[in-house]
């Protein structure tokens, strides 16, 4: 399904303003938080997900120049996460500057859950892209491409703990441990995810040497890749579990790997059929001909009839893609282009008057002999 324009997404216009993107999501989000849509969680769930990733791109400044110049397609590659495959619980520490929460669940009620109560689990980890270039010859046949890429990953000094070996993380201050702040008095208390601590009720006090603390490390990261035959442009191949680790012990992300196709110098591609623009002389044209075209196998003959016009279609059964479901191929379609010549010598010139007064049509005299003809007109004579 053809994505929606961001700014339609979050209803602003594309000048607005940083702050004006981060309103507009904080009411989109809270509009469609499929807790507060118990009627028709499904769809508010997509457009709650439709939100996140439309306000990752427009309050990013490098992906949203991207996006405005270039559309959905410039953002290819450029590390945006692709919140169709989280659970919309695990979006919710994209939030955390927006509404002032850890996770909007604290907004509908979820975070009053008692001590600890607001600690997450184990959590998916976030989704890869990357780009894989193609030939046409390789999406006819499939092929098997080797993708490097970078990932963050769990540092090899700590397991991903963030704390120095021996160490542990101590309960936080600001919470006491309990992963939760109350705020506001009196009557009425908002009860929300602690901002230090995110949650965890714990904070890190002697930090790895080797992460800082934060128990990620980038890593390079090398996987083969088999791409089917007849895959199309934009089409993502989908790698389980090379994305990046989940917290907590959650399981890994996904990496996507995103299909471009390289333009070939003869073939154009139109669904799973090619098309091939062949040039023809006129006399080819006028007397029929046997010719070769291009193919993604090589040249291959084609009878072209007599009398054969300008932009005439012939099809070469079996030559073009199959299709990535039903594996039925396509065809070639050779549209034919006839030439003029823009230069005859004297010889071919005759031979091209004699032929027209075959026909008895009237074709334009030589040069001098058409001004003279000019001046009679003009003159009256």
């Amino acid at each position: 399904m053809a994505k929606r324009d961001y700014y339609e997404v979050l209803g602003v216009v594309k000048n607005a303003s940083p702050d004006d993107i981060k309103r507009a999501y904080r009411r989109m989000a809270i509009k469609y938080h499929p807790d507060k849509n118990p009627d028709n969680k499904k769809e508010a769930e997509v457009k709650f997900k439709e939100c996140a990733e439309a306000y990752e791109v427009l309050s990013d400044t490098e992906k949203r120049q991207r996006y405005d110049q270039f559309g959905h397609d410039g953002l290819r590659g450029s590390g945006v996460r692709d919140y169709s495959h989280m659970r919309w619980q695990d979006i919710g520490s994209s939030f955390e500057d927006i509404f002032g929460f850890g996770d909007l669940g604290d907004l509908f009620g979820g975070a009053s859950r008692g001590r600890r109560g607001a600690r997450r689990g184990p959590t998916r980890g976030y989704d890869l892209e990357t780009m894989v270039e193609l030939s046409l010859q390789e999406v006819a046949k499939g092929t098997e491409k080797t993708i490097e890429f970078t990932r963050q990953d769990l540092c090899g000094e700590c397991n991903g703990s963030g704390s120095a070996k021996g160490a542990k993380p101590s309960a936080c201050p600001t919470c006491g441990g309990t992963g939760q702040v109350a705020r506001g008095g009196g009557f009425f208390q908002m009860v929300s995810t602690c901002p230090q601590c995110r949650g965890t009720g714990e904070v890190i006090t002697n930090p790895c040497r080797q992460c800082s603390g934060s128990g990620h490390m980038p890593k390079q990261r090398v996987v083969n890749v088999k791409i089917p035959a007849g895959v199309h442009e934009g089409q993502g191949v989908r790698v389980s579990e090379e994305g990046e680790p989940g917290r907590d012990g959650g399981p890994r992300g996904d990496l996507y790997c995103y299909v471009k196709i390289k333009p070939h110098e003869f073939l154009e591609r139109d669904g799973n059929d090619l098309i091939a623009a062949v040039p023809i002389s006129f006399t080819q044209a006028s007397l029929g001909a046997t010719i070769e075209v291009p193919s993604l196998d090589g040249m291959k003959e084609l009878k072209i009839p007599a009398g054969t016009q300008h932009g005439s279609m012939f099809r070469i059964k079996g030559q073009g893609l199959p299709d990535l479901r039903t594996r039925r191929t396509g065809d070639e379609l050779v549209h034919i282009m006839v030439e003029i010549p823009t230069k005859l010598n004297a010889k071919q010139e005759e031979l091209l008057r004699e032929f027209a007064k075959t026909e008895n049509k009237s074709v334009f005299p030589k040069a001098s002999g058409f001004v003279e003809h000019l001046k009679n007109y003009f003159s009256g004579k």
